[in-house]
């Protein structure tokens, strides 16, 4: 599968299908707090970027694999995902195709009642017709990291000429718009947007969009700047209170379903024998990025692996494997 990962864990939606409809790190934000690198191909431009048929026909492939025998037989012994996430590898709002896409999923008879979501950063939701495109799903997790100009270059670094007042104005629009469910993410780095001012701010933003959740996040994997720095619980829990907002837990349950030792192992036995970069391990082990980052934040968790930048390049490394120091 090339555009199709999972079924992976998550935080937040269970057990999700990840459909990337981007290349690699092509997105109109570099955040300083990104766990897949710096963005290589900063750019507004709207167009498909990977062929929607291809895409169509993996997610066909995907739906006849769980298909039940039994057509009566219970949701969950298809072993469905709870939700098909539209995400991946860079700012999936950028495919033209995306609401089309969309609309298709909803046709395929198997898939027909999973839930789609789609993660954005928000970057093109002043677009009238990207805000028509994402009404087609039924939850979209935007993010709101600043609700100032000069913490949102520090934290997104945007294109030129992106506009927070402009994306908090697309994000009330969206609202008005928008019949399924909005979940707000805020992404906390310590010494960036944690401050009495900036939060003030974000919550007179909250209060103007006003999502179905707030959602608030810090930087647990490694960030592609080594100042992204993450608050500690207290300091989350404290703002979860001024904000009227929910910490996200991290994902702790490796018997999920998604969560397989096979990959571990392989995993593991990949980074036994020296350091590697994400994209090292994904060509490897021919696993999708977002996929490894799963297992690699939970090794990373318990303790068996770290991180290190060599050159510019970001390592993960086995703990204890001291002669590639």
């Amino acid at each position: 599968m090339n555009y199709i990962f999972g079924p992976v864990p998550s935080r937040r939606l269970g057990i999700s299908l990840g459909i990337d409809i981007i290349p690699y790190k092509k997105c109109p934000f570099d955040c300083i707090y990104c766990q897949l690198g710096r963005t290589t191909n900063k750019t507004l431009e709207r167009r498909e970027y990977v062929p929607l048929n291809a895409v169509v026909s993996e997610l066909r492939r995907f739906a006849e694999s769980i298909q039940p025998v039994e057509l009566t037989a219970p949701r969950e012994s298809a072993c469905m995902p709870d939700y098909i996430t539209l995400s991946g590898s860079g700012e999936p709002t950028l495919n033209s195709c995306m609401g089309e896409l969309i609309k298709t999923i909803k046709g395929i008879n198997v898939l027909s009642d999973t839930p789609v979501a789609v993660l954005t950063n928000s970057s093109l939701i002043s677009d009238a017709e990207v805000r028509a495109e994402l009404c087609n799903a039924d939850l979209v997790i935007p993010s709101l990291d600043a609700a100032t100009q000069e913490v949102f270059e520090k934290i997104n670094r945007p294109y030129n000429g992106l506009a927070i007042r402009d994306i908090i104005r697309g994000l009330q629009k969206f609202r008005k718009e928008f019949d399924g469910k909005i979940w707000l993410e805020i992404m906390l780095v310590g010494g960036f947007n944690d401050n009495e001012g900036e939060l003030m701010e974000l919550s007179g933003a909250i209060q103007q969009i006003m999502p179905d959740r707030i959602q608030l996040n810090t930087v647990i994997r490694p960030p592609v700047e080594e100042y992204a720095k993450a608050l500690s619980v207290e300091r989350c829990n404290e703002i979860a209170g001024i904000l009227n907002a929910e910490v996200i837990a991290e994902f702790d349950k490796k018997t999920a379903v998604a969560y397989t030792q096979d990959n571990e192992c392989a995993i593991s036995s990949l980074l036994k024998r020296r350091p590697c970069t994400l994209s090292d391990i994904s060509g490897s082990l021919g696993m999708h990025k977002n996929e490894i980052l799963k297992y690699i934040e939970v090794m990373k968790r318990e303790g068996r692996i770290k991180t290190e930048v060599v050159k510019g390049k970001k390592y993960v490394r086995w703990k204890g494997n001291d002669k590639y120091k």
